[in-house]
């Protein structure tokens, strides 16, 4: 994905379809999180045809009025999880709960964040601004400003790398370069082709189903990249040591 933090969103590399398809799609796979970097999802599209547009996903409530709180941060907070013990983290959205295991010994740094911004209570009322339903199969969550381009104002290093694939379950950050994560984050709904350049730090251990269903609803401009059709809101997200 190519969003980074500073940049409108991350980017998220398409599989091997046409070339061209996937060098755009790779563009704007970056982080997704920040800025005008985060080409991924604030820059272009797939060039694939559109999928026909549809206004709802199945199963799905309306979404709060409430408000993430947007907290910064100028640095990326200290360690404070112990990389041997397992953890786990629930995502409360408008459309059901997804529950992931993390894996804190192979992301350490990942981890820690990840449960840090859950403990501030920065994902909470979010918008999971991002869905791709052509070769890369994708929700893209993790951005309190709703568009790509936010981030909780610190970054950090990649982990977690070294022959990194992305099947469906996976949880993974999203970024607009080498190590410049920062709060969004991606869940894989179907087995999808990416570079290895997205730290991954998780698998969903339930509700895959939900994910489905919001994929099952298309884009709001009936793309095969774009915002949901339906508004997904994460409505609270924890994590803890299981």
């Amino acid at each position: 994905m190519n969003s980074d933090p500073q940049h409108p969103r991350p980017d998220l590399d398409q599989p091997h379809p046409p070339i061209r398809k996937q060098h755009r799609a790779l563009r704007r796979f970056g982080l997704l999180a920040a800025g005008v970097a985060i080409a991924l999802l604030v820059t272009g599209r797939t060039s694939a045809a559109p999928v026909p547009q549809h206004t709802a996903a199945p199963g799905c409530m309306t979404a709060s009025d409430a408000q993430p709180n947007g907290k910064q941060w100028p640095a990326e907070p200290g360690m404070t999880i112990d990389a041997g013990f397992p953890y786990t983290a629930t995502l409360q959205t408008n459309c059901g709960a997804v529950t992931l295991d993390l894996e804190a010994s192979k992301a350490p740094h990942t981890v820690n964040s990840f449960a840090f911004l859950s403990g501030e209570q920065y994902f909470d009322h979010t918008r999971c601004h991002r869905l791709t339903t052509d070769g890369i199969f994708v929700l893209q969550c993790g951005d309190p400003t709703g568009t790509g381009s936010g981030g909780p104002g610190y970054k950090f290093g990649d982990e977690n790398l070294e022959g990194a694939v992305y099947p469906a379950g996976t949880v993974a950050m999203a970024n607009a370069g080498p190590n410049t994560n920062g709060s969004q984050f991606f869940l894989v709904y179907a087995d999808s082709q990416l570079p290895a350049k997205y730290t991954p730090f998780g698998r969903i251990t339930a509700g895959m189903d939900v994910l489905q269903n919001i994929a099952a609803g298309g884009t709001k401009d009936g793309s095969s990249d774009g915002a949901p059709a339906t508004d997904i809101v994460l409505e609270s997200v924890t994590a803890q040591h299981s």
